[in-house]
């Protein structure tokens, strides 16, 4: 479906009846990488799904994609559907979006679940590698894509699902040159939010990857014990809804349920 919100289309997907929950994508995603998901989350609860700015079938607002904007068109589905609490479960870029709706708006959000994701700001490094990124995009943003997919999966995994780096590769392939360079420009420039964390306002689980290659294990667990906060743990990557599919799906519905 889609709304229109300060002119530009943004696309969502409403499905099911119950308890609503909002999922939320990563960089270079889009909705469908929440498909495989939706007949088991949908059976007791309504799930919304939303592509979020310059990414699926939702337009860019704008050269930089700030979290905070990206978060303002996730309330605007939201009212436009009348939903006035939800548990939100962030992928990534898509946890930093969640932060950010949820440190505006506290008490529409009954959990919170970051999926390889983190409260904190970038680092001065992490922020020199994307401008070096927006560079790579300029340049090249078809290498770009195809490198920057394949190195969210622990090595020996890169083969292992190959065939899923193709599809997510390909879907990527779809995202606008201004899309990309607005979410790596609003990404940079996040600030830390580890108190969302520590409010306690509302239910908070870390889901962290030891083979991360995007976040620093320890750094996620030492902020998730200073936020006191439920941690699972996964061996691999970034992509833990697909190296580690049956067991993050699991999780998650125990996360949804109690």
């Amino acid at each position: 479906m889609i709304l229109v919100h300060k002119g530009i289309n943004v696309f969502y997907t409403d499905e099911g009846k119950g308890q609503a929950i909002v999922l939320l994508h990563g960089f270079l995603e889009n909705s469908n990488m929440w498909t495989p998901f939706l007949p088991e989350l949908t059976k007791n609860n309504r799930v919304v799904c939303i592509d979020l700015l310059g990414h699926g079938q939702t337009n860019c607002l704008g050269y930089i994609h700030s979290m905070e904007l990206m978060a303002n068109v996730v309330k605007a589905v939201l009212n436009h559907l009348k939903i006035k609490q939800s548990i939100f479960i962030g992928h990534s870029m898509g946890g930093y979006v969640a932060l950010a709706f949820a440190e505006k708006n506290p008490t529409s959000v009954t959990s919170l679940c970051l999926m390889n994701s983190t409260a904190e700001a970038d680092t001065k490094e992490k922020k020199d590698n994307r401008d070096r990124a927006v560079i790579a995009v300029k340049q090249n943003h078809k290498t770009f894509i195809r490198i920057a997919i394949s190195n969210l999966f622990r090595p020996k995994n890169r083969t292992i699902f190959v065939n899923e780096i193709k599809q997510i590769v390909a879907e990527a392939l779809q995202t606008p040159l201004q899309g990309i360079i607005a979410a790596l420009e609003g990404m940079k420039i996040r600030y830390n939010k580890e108190s969302v964390l520590s409010s306690n306002q509302f239910k908070v689980m870390m889901i962290i990857s030891k083979r991360d290659p995007v976040l620093n294990y320890n750094s996620l667990v030492l902020q998730a014990k200073k936020a006191r906060i439920k941690v699972v743990e996964f061996p691999d990557g970034h992509m833990c809804h697909i190296e580690n599919r049956g067991k993050f799906l699991c999780h998650i519905m125990h996360f949804i349920e109690n």
